[in-house]
């Protein structure tokens, strides 16, 4: 049996982390001493470190619980961890896709500054332009 900072420790989660997965029901809650201490089984120190790797995979903890549903789930088809799986990657390739387009703009601006002055600075003109920027997106920045 291991304790909350012990569990925290081997698998780098914060305590307060491991106390908002037990509330919202990723985690299951532990066993406790007489005196309340919470008591965390091999099985529990498995199941955060799944949920750790796939924070830093990128994973919804909406996805992390259907992915730890389906794996409480043996017998079912593992197309659907699949469609999880490549939800999040679809998610990615988008991310890097304005990314790349943010690179392009700001290699753009650094080619296109010549200019000696501050005053004639091109990257400080278009940074200004907050028409243009307005009328480029629809939502708030990100």
């Amino acid at each position: 049996m291991l304790s909350i900072g012990t569990l925290a420790k081997r698998t780098g989660t914060k305590v307060q982390t491991i106390r908002y997965y037990e509330q919202i029901g990723l985690m299951p809650e532990p066993d406790r001493t007489e005196g309340g201490q919470r008591r965390y089984t091999d099985a529990e120190l498995d199941r955060l470190a799944f949920i750790r790797h796939a924070r830093q995979l990128g994973f919804s903890l909406d996805a992390i619980r259907e992915l730890l549903d389906l794996a409480d789930s043996p017998e079912r088809s593992c197309a659907e961890v699949d469609a999880v799986a490549q939800r999040r990657l679809r998610e990615v390739e988008a991310r890097i896709a304005r990314l790349e387009a943010l690179r392009a703009e700001l290699q753009r601006m650094i080619r296109e500054c010549s200019a000696d002055r501050i005053a004639d600075c091109r990257i400080l003109k278009v940074l200004r332009d907050h028409e243009e920027c307005l009328a480029d997106h629809d939502g708030p920045d990100t």
